[in-house]
């Protein structure tokens, strides 16, 4: 397969194994540091893998469900104990203000449903459930939605590169293709918000 940023990612995903997927997709989905992971390409490549008997796709789509919930959990949790501190935090090497404020903005436009959507949005998807726990979402109404994410993106991803792999010749050949594709495709609702805010912005002067 491609390398990538001059590593592997095919060779990185069977050395770290299931623990190693599990810990990556817990991890992004709602520890603070996690934001920088790459969630999407890794359960893709993952879900190619199993098509190739490196994995087996059952065991890989319940260790991606239950650490996006997981995650999710802990960092609704993290948001609800500690959350306001990050609004005062500094900006670092790693951390940005900007990514709060792109999860926040995100979550009040679409509410509720944010906690679903964001599962497909990197970087957001990891300060949204925080952000949840800052607003007080109601812990049932924030389990019933984190559930229904999880459970499609954990699904979803790691399905299109099984499916891929079993029907497409060669697909690893295409790797980084199609890995940039997704990455393009899950950042295309940031971008058309950011195009539509400054649309707004210059509308109102």
């Amino acid at each position: 397969m491609e390398s990538i940023f001059n590593f592997d990612l095919s060779i990185l995903i069977k050395t770290i194994g299931y623990l190693g997927i599990f810990f990556v997709i817990f991890a992004e989905s709602g520890l603070f540091f996690g934001f920088f992971l790459p969630g999407d390409s890794l359960l893709f490549t993952a879900g190619l893998l199993a098509s190739q008997g490196y994995f087996s796709i059952i065991a890989l789509i319940l260790l991606t469900i239950l650490g996006a919930i997981g995650g999710d959990q802990v960092g609704y949790l993290f948001g609800r104990k500690f959350g306001p501190k990050i609004f005062t935090k500094e900006d670092s090497f790693f951390f940005k203000k900007k990514y709060v404020h792109d999860a926040e903005n995100f979550y009040q436009k679409y509410g509720k449903k944010t906690i679903i959507l964001a599962r497909f949005v990197p970087i957001v998807r990891t300060f949204v459930p925080i952000l949840a726990g800052v607003g007080n979402m109601h812990y049932k109404t924030f389990v019933s939605y984190n559930i229904i994410g999880g459970v499609l993106w954990g699904l979803g991803i790691p399905l299109l590169g099984y499916f891929l792999g079993e029907n497409v010749p060669n697909i690893d050949k295409y790797l980084l293709p199609i890995i940039i594709l997704i990455v393009f495709l899950s950042i295309l609702p940031t971008i058309f918000s950011l195009i539509k805010n400054k649309y707004s912005k210059n509308v109102l002067k």
